[in-house]
């Protein structure tokens, strides 16, 4: 114990040096940037960015390449990749979500060209450097703002991450996601709906689900463990007793904060985000407690529907969203069976019954 006192500041007075470092090069690599003229806008630093870490097989569909993987070895993979470069890849399930964030990055610019706190979208892969350019002309192809990529050669890139500061990891790989959800980053599965639909090119449309996602699931343990009724009045005993975040807390906090940046333009009535709660709880029988811990946050939705056990399938077909998170798997069935792209988010006590089952 004598010895603890000293090391403390020590480890401090550290990253304290560390991040200065890194500030340094930050402003080395904008001071010689700065002398380059490119029509393409750079990308922010990640400290100020949201950073929203996408896979290869969620931006883009592979599901006939990861097939040869799959039933031939990662040689005639690699082969197949690089003898088809140049052969466009078709969209995934995360696509016309980053194509959503890029829409809104083009606003934020012109309203702010110089303020860095914006989308940055990372290609996080586990594949080879020799199956890059293929990706780098899929993405040069769809004009998507694509920089920063991470391709870690078939090691997982959930290490990388923390490094790059993401806000957000989507993945097709649901051993990856689960792995980055138990270190504490907010991630998601990526679902392929099964009916094409056409989503806005205007406005970045997401959804949420609240318990297990935006919320903990304290009151879905009790659902199931305890029955409805008990729940119903859990609920209504700690109305005032704001719920713990989930892991999409975060996320939707910086949706808000974006918000915000159009809202100080006076361009509320035209902002191109816009958020949804879609949950199966009842409105009057624990609606309030789910709407006054949004408030406690400082947190804004702009639409929230109370379905009382209803499918929410349906719902989501009104909204089309590009994205909706959800917790439990029959809820991300029934919306991709309507044309809706659902991410799943493994957290919380539904995945032990999901498992059981």
């Amino acid at each position: 114990m004598s010895g603890s006192g000293p090391e403390a500041p020590q480890a401090s007075d550290a990253a304290e040096v560390r991040r200065q470092e890194a500030e340094q090069d930050w402003e080395a690599a904008k001071a010689f940037y700065d002398n380059l003229v490119s029509k393409r806008p750079r990308p922010p630093k990640p400290q100020h960015a949201i950073t929203v870490a996408v896979s290869s097989r969620a931006l883009f569909d592979l599901v006939e390449e990861r097939r040869i993987f799959e039933e031939h070895g990662v040689e005639k993979y690699v082969k197949y990749q690089q003898d088809n470069e140049n052969v466009t890849l078709k969209p995934g399930p995360a696509f016309y979500f980053v194509k959503a964030l890029e829409h809104v990055n083009a606003r934020l610019l012109e309203l702010y060209p110089d303020d860095e706190e914006r989308f940055d979208i990372v290609l996080m892969t586990n594949n080879h450097a020799q199956v890059g350019v293929r990706l780098i002309n899929s993405i040069n192809h769809y004009g998507l703002t694509i920089e920063r990529f991470c391709m870690t050669g078939g090691k997982s890139p959930i290490g990388y991450l923390t490094a790059y500061l993401t806000n957000l990891y989507l993945s097709a790989d649901s051993e990856k996601v689960q792995e980055a959800i138990e270190a504490g980053i907010a991630s998601a599965t990526m679902f392929t709906a099964n009916k094409d639909v056409a989503y806005s090119d205007t406005q970045l449309r997401v959804a949420f689900d609240g318990d297990a996602v935006l919320f903990s699931d304290e009151s879905e343990q009790i659902v199931k463990e305890q029955g409805l009724d008990r729940f119903f009045e859990h609920e209504q005993l700690n109305e005032n007793k704001p719920l713990a975040q989930g892991p999409l807390k975060g996320f939707l906090e910086d949706l808000g904060k974006l918000q915000k940046k159009f809202y100080a333009k006076n361009e509320r009535l035209n902002c191109p985000i816009r958020t949804f709660l879609v949950t199966a709880r009842s409105a009057a029988s624990s609606g309030a407690r789910v709407l006054k811990t949004l408030r406690s946050w400082g947190l804004e939705i702009d639409e929230a529907l109370f379905l009382a056990g209803a499918p929410k399938g349906p719902i989501l077909v009104k909204i089309r969203p590009h994205i909706f998170f959800d917790d439990q798997m029959f809820h991300i069935e029934g919306a991709q069976k309507l044309g809706t792209i659902a991410a799943h988010v493994p957290y919380g006590i539904a995945q032990k019954y999901h498992k059981s089952a």
